[in-house]
């Protein structure tokens, strides 16, 4: 039943971009990052492919990809802002979030802060949920959409260009780029632990 699920949400993904084009990409992304789970790799991976066909312009697809990233996380935002924790967790159940999606994109805001909405951009799951707790704390907009467009920008550019290099055989790396999601958490990890250090090290120098 899953296997079916996921199958309908990728030709749903599928046939948004091939019937709006460059709109189709903007509603699919921004439909994602207003916590509904549709599948961001298909979409810019396919928008990519689209290209390269000659059906849709690459740049136009990126920034399509962006721009719905960018207002679907202010949806969500604001769902967080004023609706709190309670009013996410009531009707989340219909979107197929639940509490241990938000307790883990709240965990990742609580611990890293605003930074975690840049780096959560390329993360599984934490990317769709984490403008929820970036709202329930209420962090600064402003910051908020820096952030996130600075998030969106190498990702979606990366899968843009993957669709294009590949073309026609787009479809194959589809079931790659979920390790390739992890791939990306493994080297912001590294980068937030490289960080610590650093700042630990600065503490400890100055504490002699």
């Amino acid at each position: 039943m899953l296997h079916t699920l996921i199958q309908s949400l990728q030709d749903f993904t599928m046939w948004l971009v091939d019937s709006l084009g460059h709109w189709g990409i903007f509603l699919g992304m921004l439909i994602e990052s207003v916590c509904i789970p549709l599948p961001s790799e298909v979409i810019m991976l396919f928008g990519g492919f689209m290209a390269e066909a000659g059906k849709l312009n690459f740049w136009l697809v990126v920034f399509a990809g962006i721009s719905g990233n960018l207002v679907g996380s202010l949806i969500a935002y604001y769902i967080g802002k004023f609706g709190g924790r309670a009013l996410v967790l009531k009707f989340g159940k219909y979107i197929f979030l639940n509490v241990k999606h938000l307790d883990k994109a709240e965990l990742w805001f609580g611990r890293y802060g605003a930074r975690a909405v840049f780096f959560g951009r390329v993360l599984p799951v934490i990317r769709t949920f984490i403008s929820l707790p970036a709202g329930i704390a209420k962090m600064n907009v402003w910051k908020f959409i820096i952030y996130t467009i600075l998030g969106c920008i190498p990702w979606n550019i990366f899968l843009t260009w993957l669709g294009y290099s590949l073309g026609s055989n787009w479809s194959v790396v589809e079931k790659y780029t979920r390790p390739i999601s992890y791939l990306m958490l493994a080297l912001v990890i590294a980068i937030v632990v490289y960080l610590a250090y650093k700042v630990w090290n600065k503490r400890a120098r100055n504490a002699k």
